[in-house]
């Protein structure tokens, strides 16, 4: 079973996920959707506390679900945070933003 969007191939991130993650991934996806707009109310208010912590969250846990691009992005959000970059901030917000308009996630059996 595959969830995401009905896109051309080229346009698409396919993700193979175990299927024993099959029942949690779609609420951990709807996390971190809502976790974008979180995120762009917090580069707005400057609050790079919030934008840290969750950058953090996202790191620790996109690779235990399978996602390892959610960490990377985490770890760049972090870090920027940390800096208070607000380009780089955006900048990580915005492949967020991407990677989950793009992924196709395909449970392996």
């Amino acid at each position: 079973m595959s969830t995401g969007p009905n896109r051309p191939a080229e346009n698409v991130i396919t993700v193979y996920i175990d299927e024993g993650l099959e029942e949690i991934v779609p609420g951990f996806l709807a996390n971190r959707r809502r976790d974008v707009q979180t995120l762009e109310t917090a580069l707005e208010q400057d609050d790079f506390n919030t934008i840290g912590v969750i950058g953090h969250r996202m790191r620790g846990d996109g690779g235990g679900y399978g996602f390892d691009a959610i960490s990377e992005i985490g770890e760049g959000m972090e870090q920027a945070a940390a800096r208070q970059d607000k380009v780089a901030i955006r900048r990580h917000l915005s492949k967020l933003e991407d990677f989950l308009a793009r992924l196709t996630v395909v449970y392996r059996r």
